[in-house]
């Protein structure tokens, strides 16, 4: 029971952190495209999910993406909570499912590569469908937006969270008082 809710306790104050990044740090990183910011809120959802797994991550995810829903992205609301939970959803899962089988350093490298990958791709059909359906942006304009700007987005923001979580993971667990199941383990030894 203690452990339960010291887990709980660790969880909620990764979504407190995950929440406070996704508010204090947000800038556009495609001048043409200012209305898509940066921002490393993904960060403690991704360690998250290398800690406790996927679902803990997940659960990051689904926190945060209500909140922002409800504030930051309040002008696109229950939809940018939507895509934001399915895109970030989708790296956290497929980086802490693998980073679950291949616990070491090189496979969480392979786990933010895939991660990164797969929400990339998952953007394209959400922004055609999301952005055209409920945001009357018209479906022409959103596919001349895919290569210049979606994508490269995407690739941006998954491969700077993920370069951010390889960067602080072995501080942030230590913080937590946890050590990582594989101590001693190639997974940690990258400092």
């Amino acid at each position: 029971m203690n452990q339960n809710v010291n887990k709980l306790v660790k969880l909620a104050l990764l979504t407190a952190l995950s929440i406070l990044l996704m508010m204090v740090i947000r800038f556009p990183v495609i001048p043409a495209a200012p209305f898509l910011e940066y921002e490393p809120g993904d960060v403690p959802a991704l360690i998250g999910a290398f800690l406790y797994g996927p679902g803990a991550g997940l659960m990051i995810t689904a926190a945060v993406s209500l909140f922002q829903a409800i504030t930051v992205s309040a002008g696109s609301g229950w939809i940018g909570g939507l895509m934001h939970m399915i895109s970030t959803g989708t790296m956290v899962l497929v980086a802490g499912l693998i980073y679950r089988k291949m616990h070491t350093f090189k496979g969480a490298l392979l786990a933010l590569t895939v991660g990164t990958i797969s929400m990339t791709l998952v953007m394209i059909p959400l922004n055609l469908y999301f952005t055209t359906k409920f945001l009357g942006v018209p479906t022409e304009a959103v596919k001349a937006m895919l290569m210049p700007i979606i994508i490269p987005f995407n690739l941006i923001k998954a491969s700077a969270n993920s370069a951010l979580t390889v960067l602080v993971y072995k501080s942030v667990a230590k913080v937590l008082r946890i050590e990582p199941a594989t101590s001693g383990s190639e997974a940690h030894q990258h400092e």
